[in-house]
């Protein structure tokens, strides 16, 4: 058995209460309802592992109550409503690349390309000002298609919101999700003075990317895009963050030697992502590729410790979020605030769950001139809480996945199940043996996760 075959088998759910984490000589159980970790002796660690074998949940939980370790079971029933705080605009219909696996078939999201006008990016804003009370942050995102190829709405539409937070008291937060081709020097200074957080695809190093993110008449892209990545990366006093995030397909599974990359060229944060639904099917990962996938993440894992041996923090945010929300005992229902608190909307001024859902009926949450629609809101909540779906409400990782993007299982299923499950599992045991033996190297993690880089 491979070690990446034996950590899948080691994370498989065997019973819905509990998870047991080794690594070395310390053992620990996960409390699932809690979203802690215990340490334990040896024997309780068999004990427990026993009754796990046998599935029987009952005695597990008699076993972790005995030794005072068990929290109580939540039954809360799932939101009805919950008030927007965040929206993400499709300002441009179009781009520049002709990227293999695009969700949005390269802004068109499969339909006629139609950019998003000045008017009805002001009056989504108007309506996230108006559900945001002073004092609150409101957090608006531009995505495309390439959204720099509508330059001119994606910067009044940020002036105007900031005008219009200052008006109200509220914060304003701005995200935008680039290839970075079209970045213009005037463009990072405005995103810069804006306090963007910025997002970079990239895919790889040199022609590993090149083969997934040509330019539309099939030239490679990388060069351009670290080229005028550094016109952000390079400015002086920042206050922009800049993030290169990789999607992962079976061709660009060599994810060391691009975090390694990616930290050289000096980028905040590094991000790894699978692809799981593309339009075409060009691209998805499959369970051999998700499993070449996990031993290159516990790979960066491994370089990710080796660097911070020596004093030095990798910006791998998939490891450094992971444990920051191991520390924090995150209880998620969902894997993100989709169709809650964030809504995307389409260039027609539709609204959306998210972004990836543009055009889709199924995801519909209303519209400008009606707002969010109160019913369909509650429908997708309670059809979606990870509490209520098969099989997420038996597998002791609910709570740290959230049951997986909403877009991904609605269109594929589940086929990276066993991949969460085993990064999961490193990471928690990870974080078991920083807090034990080096719990001045987990506070310095920690600290990264409440940064903006992170």
């Amino acid at each position: 058995m491979t070690v990446v075959a034996a950590a899948c088998a080691a994370a498989s759910p065997r019973v819905p209460s509990a998870h047991l984490v080794g690594r070395g000589n310390d053992r620990a159980v996960f409390d699932v309802e809690r979203g802690k970790l215990f340490a334990v002796s040896d024997g309780l660690f068999e004990a427990i592992d026993q009754a796990m074998a046998l599935a029987d949940d009952g005695r597990v939980r008699l076993l972790m109550s005995a030794a005072g370790m068990l929290g109580p079971r939540h039954v809360e029933p799932p939101p009805r409503n919950v008030r927007v705080h965040s929206v993400s605009l499709a300002v441009s219909a179009k781009c520049n690349l002709g990227c293999t696996y695009c969700y949005a078939d390269q802004g068109s999201f499969g339909g006629a390309p139609e950019s998003m006008s000045l008017d009805v990016a002001r009056a989504t804003i108007d309506n996230l000002l108006a559900a945001t009370l002073a004092g609150e942050e409101m957090r608006v995102t531009f995505l495309g298609g390439e959204p720099l190829a509508n330059r001119a709405t994606l910067w009044a539409a940020t002036r105007h919101a900031v005008a219009g937070a200052a008006a109200k008291g509220v914060r304003a937060s701005f995200s935008l999700t680039t290839n970075a081709t079209l970045l213009t020097e005037e463009d990072a200074e405005f995103l810069d003075e804006h306090g963007f957080a910025v997002t970079i695809s990239i895919d790889g190093v040199g022609a590993t990317h090149d083969l997934l993110r040509p330019f539309l008449g099939g030239a490679g892209s990388y060069d351009r895009v670290v080229e005028r990545a550094r016109l952000l990366l390079g400015r002086r006093g920042r206050r922009c963050s800049v993030a290169a995030r990789a999607s992962v397909t079976p061709s660009n599974v060599d994810l060391r030697a691009a975090l390694a990359e990616f930290v050289d060229i000096g980028f905040d944060s590094v991000q790894f992502s699978p692809v799981l639904s593309a339009p075409t099917q060009r691209g998805e990962m499959t369970g051999r590729d998700l499993s070449d996938m996990l031993a290159e993440m516990i790979a960066c894992g491994g370089l990710f410790e080796e660097r911070l041996q020596h004093g030095e923090l990798l910006p791998f945010a998939n490891l450094i979020g992971t444990l920051g929300r191991i520390h924090r005992r995150v209880r998620d229902e969902y894997p993100c605030g989709a169709g809650g608190s964030y809504v995307g909307a389409s260039a027609s001024g539709a609204l959306y769950a998210c972004h990836r859902f543009i055009d889709d009926e199924d995801a519909r949450l209303g519209d400008l001139a009606g707002g969010v629609d109160p019913a369909r809101q509650a429908k997708w909540l309670s059809d979606r809480n990870v509490r209520f779906q098969a099989p997420c409400n038996t597998c002791w990782a609910r709570h740290l996945c959230g049951g997986g993007c909403h877009y991904e299982v609605m269109h594929r299923g589940r086929p990276a199940c066993d991949y969460i499950r085993g990064w999961l599992d490193y990471c928690l045991g990870f974080y078991l043996a920083l807090a034990k033996d080096r719990p001045e190297k987990l506070e310095t993690i920690l600290r990264a996760t409440s940064s903006p880089a992170a």
